[in-house]
């Protein structure tokens, strides 16, 4: 049975990837740019903005999964139409589905949201992937709709990267101390997507950490891992900046916590593993 990783050569893309092909899965993967480099893997090349597309490689393809970590930003095309063209093409063959979603959806009004709580976005981007998430169940009500939180890697991520630069006097930017999310560790976020496609799963799951923390704290906790001044990092409050969206998001993932073997650790615990 073949796995088919939408966004496979995306940072959460590559992990799904690399975990599918190792427990042995026939996987195909997609990419826009430039395909990834896993062995035994085949690659598709696949432009969510290009309607018909998607139903095509299904139809070649014929996966039993479809898992959509694809990331388009703000773009409405890709972000919030694409993955309702994704839907409809999985749900005319027959293939399960589990589709990638954020805790941008959310206004931070309540702090805390479990899986029932309604999307309130207030940015493009969480609008777009509210919308998707609507599209998708729609029009493939058995399909799992995923949210999660900042995604961290043992270097690879972008909110490392931006520490190191940060912390090296490369980039301009602040690590805000009032931004709360719950970020979790991108192995971790792959095997829980890969295990609730394996059960008879269906609707809104939360996939976060454990930990909820600033984007300084995150911040100093990679520079300790890594080694950098922590000091270094400057501060700042995100209620003082321009910048649009929520401040303070907490995903409550214990309900789908329960269901997993895949343990999604907090950020104190899983940083400090690799120090």
């Amino acid at each position: 049975m073949t796995i088919l990783i939408i966004g496979g050569s995306g940072f959460l893309g590559t992990e799904l990837v690399r975990q599918a092909a190792a427990a042995g899965q026939p996987t195909v993967a997609t990419y826009t740019t430039r395909p990834g480099n896993t062995a035994r893997v085949a690659w598709r090349h696949l432009d969510l903005r290009t309607p018909g597309r998607e139903d095509a490689i299904i139809t070649e393809v014929g996966p039993h999964l479809v898992v959509n970590a694809s990331s388009g930003k703000a773009d409405w095309e890709i972000t919030a139409q694409g993955p309702v063209r994704l839907a409809i093409a999985a749900a005319k063959h027959g293939s399960r589905l589990v589709h990638v979603s954020t805790d941008a959806v959310f206004s931070g009004s309540r702090v805390h949201y479990g899986e029932s709580c309604l999307p309130d976005p207030v940015t493009p981007y969480g609008a777009a992937k509210a919308a998707a998430e609507t599209g998708v169940l729609l029009v493939h009500p058995n399909a799992v709709v995923a949210r999660t939180s900042l995604i961290i890697g043992d270097g690879q991520s972008v909110h490392e990267r931006t520490v190191h630069e940060l912390a090296a006097g490369t980039r301009d930017g602040v690590l805000f101390t009032d931004d709360i999310r719950c970020p979790v560790h991108v192995t971790d976020l792959a095997a829980a997507l890969l295990e609730l496609a394996s059960h008879d799963a269906r609707g809104i799951h939360h996939l976060a950490g454990a930990d909820a923390l600033s984007r300084h704290e995150l911040g100093t906790l990679i520079a300790r891992r890594d080694g950098l001044d922590a000091s270094r990092l400057p501060t700042g409050l995100r209620a003082d900046s321009a910048l649009p969206g929520a401040i303070d998001v907490r995903l409550d993932s214990r309900e789908t916590q329960r269901k997993l073997h895949t343990t999604l650790r907090g950020t104190r615990r899983f940083l400090a593993a690799t120090a």
